[in-house]
């Protein structure tokens, strides 16, 4: 399942779909591939619906992962039964699995697969036990793993079970007797419940390994958190060394340098004197950390430049960027692709910049930057508004100004304003 847009990830997907967005610098997608394959699954049939040219470009035909993918391409989105509807004539009249291409999990895929022929059932569908269940569809079971209910996304005074539907299931070809072709059309919603109506047996699976659904921010950093705390095993490159900090090939860390781990110094990376990289970060390939530099609990894609002194915590920076020296990126900024940040400026906390944006030596960036070209030190211009009194500056210019002013501002913001004694500068504070 590879169609995914992404939406609550942005900036990280503006410019790619969601499973491609890279994990321990590899798309989360290749991690899943890299899953089937371990475990003797190498026919692979990938459904597609936003930018599908750029999975297709990366997998090709799957040779170089050791299986052979195949894609179906939906013109919109078809849900996530309508999808695999959408590929049958690729899956063919065989059990098979659906998996999510944008989630992390390093499920025994052999073991749901071995249950799923135990319980002979028309389904099978892997369950795990969350804190938090609201975000996903909860599932109830009896003792013999036989599902009695489903509900999808449910409120706190709805919430029956903490057992979630994590979006794996193994599938008998039967089971698109219960999908309406050319529609949208949902699993857990549509297909499972008409099953179930039926009197067909479904079964869920509780899993005990990790499952992670990569579809916030704070899930993208916290799924690489987890890696490097060994929580889930994925392939990463380069040796490991000392305190689990792994070394990609060609990289150049300064004996004067810090690393601690863990840590993920990517491909021909070069880490300067006095540059430190703390615990929790990855760097993509070909980042270069100046001296005297801080990275700590970060993300950080390939061919990006962090200047001297620069500090980046708690945040994800985007591929090539340009961080210049004493710029300060604080937890929660996520920087997408080739953005600029000029000297001493500052993003703060949770701020969001989209592609391709520039930011001002000496700029502090309070509020996201998603359609300007650029965040400023100020609001119009390095010289403000300037002109002739009653000329160039009227009342209305000044009345207006004001306005696109307030609207930078939060809500109960005091506004200080100071003038001259001449009448002309009085009207137009007052203005």
């Amino acid at each position: 399942m590879a169609g995914g847009e992404g939406t609550r990830l942005r900036p990280l997907t503006s410019l790619r779909p969601k499973p491609m967005v890279p994990i321990v610098n590899h798309p989360v997608m290749e991690h899943i591939v890299g899953l089937c394959h371990w475990h003797g699954l190498d026919q692979i049939v990938a459904t597609l619906q936003f930018m599908p040219q750029v999975i297709r470009d990366y997998f090709g035909d799957g040779e170089e992962w050791g299986v052979s993918i195949e894609y179906a391409i939906e013109d919109k989105p078809m849900g996530t039964a309508g999808s695999v509807k959408n590929a049958q004539s690729l899956i063919g009249d065989e059990p098979f699995i659906v998996i999510s291409g944008d989630s992390l999990t390093d499920v025994d895929l052999k073991e749901v697969i071995a249950f799923h022929k135990s319980k002979g059932g028309t389904a099978t569908i892997v369950l795990k036990h969350v804190p938090d269940p609201l975000e996903f569809g909860v599932v109830i079971t009896d003792s013999d793993g036989r599902i009695e209910r489903f509900l999808e996304k449910p409120t706190w005074g709805q919430v029956f079970s903490d057992t979630i539907n994590t979006g794996i299931y193994v599938l008998e070809p039967g089971i698109f007797d219960f999908i309406v072709p050319d529609e949208v059309v949902d699993f857990s919603a549509d297909v499972f419940p008409a099953a179930l109506a039926k009197g067909e047996q479904l079964y869920g699976h509780v899993i005990d390994g990790y499952w992670e659904d990569v579809g916030t921010l704070d899930a993208y950093l916290r799924a690489h958190h987890d890696i490097l705390d060994g929580l889930v095993t994925v392939e990463i490159d380069g040796f490991r060394m000392r305190e689990n900090v792994w070394l990609g090939e060609g990289a150049d860390v300064d004996p004067d340098a810090q690393v601690d781990g863990p840590a993920i110094i990517g491909p021909n990376c070069r880490i300067e004197p006095g540059a430190h990289v703390g615990e929790h970060s990855v760097l993509g390939g070909d980042v270069v950390v100046k001296h005297d530099a801080h990275v700590v609990r970060s993300v950080v894609h390939e061919h990006t430049y962090i200047g001297s002194s620069a500090r980046v915590s708690g945040a994800v920076v985007g591929r090539a960027c340009d961080l210049r020296s004493n710029s300060t990126i604080e937890p929660g900024a996520v920087l997408g692709n080739e953005c600029f940040v000029g000297e001493q400026a500052v993003i703060t906390s949770d701020v969001k910049v989209y592609p391709f944006k520039s930011v001002d030596a000496g700029a502090v960036i309070t509020s996201s930057i998603v359609w300007e070209t650029k965040g400023a030190r100020t609001l119009f211009g390095r010289r403000g508004a300037a002109g002739i009194a009653n000329v160039d500056i009227t009342a209305e210019v000044a009345t207006r100004l004001a306005q696109a002013y307030g609207t930078s501002l939060k809500k109960g913001a005091v506004v200080t304003t100071s003038r001259d004694t001449s009448r002309a500068a009085r009207a137009l504070k007052r203005s």
